[in-house]
């Protein structure tokens, strides 16, 4: 073979398609263009700005805060506690209420004794004065107050008037005369006064 055969043999193109085209591989062709092969992350917006952290509240301020819940508590606690004394000593009163009244006409009874007999030195009056003051005593002692309206304005709510008369010397709606006593239990109306109320002067006619 001639050296002129060979040569034609050795250059014999590869086709790919087209004639006269020489195929190029992939890898070959992102060689030639490496700037295609790099491909950067770019950091989105949510990941590039920065999270804000909580407040963390120092050990003064936790302090100030505890204190100031015990402040709160123990004051919650002192008034329960004295609404509680409160209602107890009231529970207290009223359930002595109806025993305390009870007593209330024996001591009118003895007050009328007293007032029958002219004679305050003699040893039944002297008797009957000291147990009438004893139960006095008693009675102030669970407070228990008397409660006189004769010579003063007469109050509906303390008062209970058993009759109006006319007289030239009491103004109207002044108590002439008081026929049982009134007491009161802690302030409070126990039982009202029975009174007599002047009407004023008498009319002319």
């Amino acid at each position: 073979m001639s050296k002129h055969e060979k040569h034609h043999k050795e250059e014999k193109p590869h086709h790919n398609g087209e004639k006269g085209e020489q195929a190029v591989p992939p890898a070959a062709e992102g060689a030639s263009n490496p700037e295609a092969l790099i491909v950067e992350e770019q950091p989105t917006a949510q990941a590039a700005a920065p999270v804000p952290e909580a407040a963390t509240p120092t050990l003064e301020e936790e302090l100030a805060a505890m204190k100031d819940r015990y402040m709160r508590l123990m004051a919650d606690f002192d008034n329960f506690r004295k609404r509680q004394i409160r209602e107890r000593e009231e529970w207290i009163k009223r359930a002595n209420e109806g025993l305390l009244a009870d007593f209330l006409p024996i001591v009118d009874h003895l007050d009328i004794a007293l007032g029958k007999e002219k004679d305050a030195t003699t040893p039944f009056v002297t008797g009957i004065k000291m147990v009438y003051d004893q139960f006095v005593a008693t009675l102030e002692k669970n407070n228990v107050i008397p409660v006189d309206a004769k010579g003063q304005p007469f109050n509906p709510e303390w008062h209970e008037a058993l009759s109006q008369v006319p007289s030239e010397t009491v103004p109207a709606n002044e108590v002439i005369e008081q026929f049982r006593r009134g007491w009161s239990l802690s302030g409070r109306l126990l039982r009202p006064a029975q009174v007599i109320v002047s009407s004023g002067k008498p009319d002319a006619q």
